[in-house]
């Protein structure tokens, strides 16, 4: 399957572009770019994100109906439950540390964290040897994972991955490496040329690509699309935040797992969305204002792990883990408990997370695990056997 071909996640509506008024960001880019030219894709898409004062998970809420987006969490209860059990299980091969540094890495409203612990209480020794560690910058989100973990002993924030301690530890990041900024580059005929974003004589934003190719880029492609046709469109974001934690894993013990929407295999096309109230935004409209996401290569991750000699698990689909894990069982205790209504509430969601239909989250959604190198296997990330099925 091709990038092209590749879908938004499900719970985004296919209507027309939304369209907001310009903001205070778009000013300041269009400044930038007539003083110093125009800026990388990957530099734009940082603006848009982090800017100190303007970027749009600096100091906003984005989640839920009121919001612009819905990640697993917020979907359904089991979601979160699921990755406690599976941090459990990892606990027990890690020979159950006396201590266990439980991480996540953009919490969001601090709702699977919560979900996973709650989870974890059926096993005392494991709730009690841990320390959760929230990687999150927003104010905003800080204050409600906050008031969603109120009832845990020991909870600490960071701005950055790096300033976690050290020791064993299980690493969580749902939907965070699909904000990373990406690069894109366009193959021309004189090579590939980063592409930029410039601004025209009526201050309006465009895509335009730099003049001369980007030297030496030609050798990090992958070998089987080297010879992609004219005007494609490889996409790639820098190891750092991969090695960072699959080194920790590596070093200090544990494993990670990283869950986003992407492809499994390295492909050419153009991945870079924005979502604003649940619909698809023009990326260029409105800077600041629109979530800015672009697709994960999975295949790339787990090259940079296998480098610093982290172990790889998978990666799988989200249908495949989460059925591995047990979701059928789960959803239905939960609808032997519920009533009518919740019952038929809890199939729905039961459905939204492991669709298997195009553009579905069970297929779009893909899981990679890394660890340690002595953990041989992770929970839900083995090989497929014959009664599984992957979407096609």
């Amino acid at each position: 399957m091709s990038e092209q071909e590749l879908e938004p996640p499900q719970q985004l509506e296919s209507e027309p572009l939304f369209e907001a008024p310009p903001t205070p960001l778009l000013g300041e880019i269009i400044r930038l770019i007539k003083a110093s030219g125009p800026m990388p894709v990957w530099r734009y898409m940082e603006l848009c994100l982090m800017h100190p004062r303007y970027g749009y998970y600096i100091s906003r809420d984005p989640l839920g109906r009121g919001g612009d987006f819905t990640t697993a969490p917020e979907i359904s209860q089991m979601f979160g439950e699921l990755l406690g059990l599976w941090a459990a299980s990892v606990w027990k091969q890690m020979g159950r540390p006396r201590t266990l540094r439980l991480i996540e890495i953009g919490p969001g409203r601090g709702t699977m964290m919560a979900d996973a612990l709650r989870a974890l209480r059926i096993l005392p020794r494991l709730y009690q040897s841990l320390a959760v560690h929230l990687v999150e910058v927003n104010p905003v989100l800080r204050a409600q994972q906050h008031r969603a973990l109120s009832n845990m002993r020991e909870v600490t924030w960071h701005e950055d991955f790096a300033s976690v301690p050290e020791g064993p530890c299980i690493v969580f990041a749902n939907e965070y490496f699909d904000v990373l900024p990406i690069h894109q580059m366009v193959k021309c005929e004189t090579g590939w040329h980063e592409r930029t974003v410039d601004v025209d004589d009526d201050g309006r934003l465009f895509f335009a690509t730099e003049a001369e190719p980007t030297a030496g880029f030609a050798t990090l492609v992958p070998p089987n699309l080297r010879d992609a046709p004219p005007d494609s469109i490889f996409e790639w974001r820098p190891d750092s935040e991969i090695l960072g934690i699959a080194t920790h894993v590596r070093d200090h013990g544990g494993a990670a797992l990283i869950i986003d929407y992407g492809h499994m295999e390295s492909d050419i096309g153009d991945t870079l969305q924005a979502i604003a109230h649940h619909s698809f935004a023009d990326p260029l409209l409105s800077p600041g204002e629109s979530d800015l996401t672009a697709h994960v290569d999975f295949h790339a991750l787990a090259e940079a792990a296998r480098i610093v000699d982290a172990r790889v698990h998978g990666p799988t689909t989200q249908h495949l883990f989460l059925k591995r894990l047990g979701i059928d069982t789960r959803a239905t205790a939960l609808m032997q408990m519920a009533t009518p209504d919740v019952a038929s509430g809890v199939e729905t969601e039961l459905l939204r997370l492991t669709d298997l239909e195009r553009g579905g989250m069970g297929s779009l959604f893909k899981v990679l695990g890394i660890s340690e190198p002595r953990l041989s296997s992770l929970a839900g990330l083995g090989e497929v056997d014959s009664s599984e099925t992957e979407p096609s």
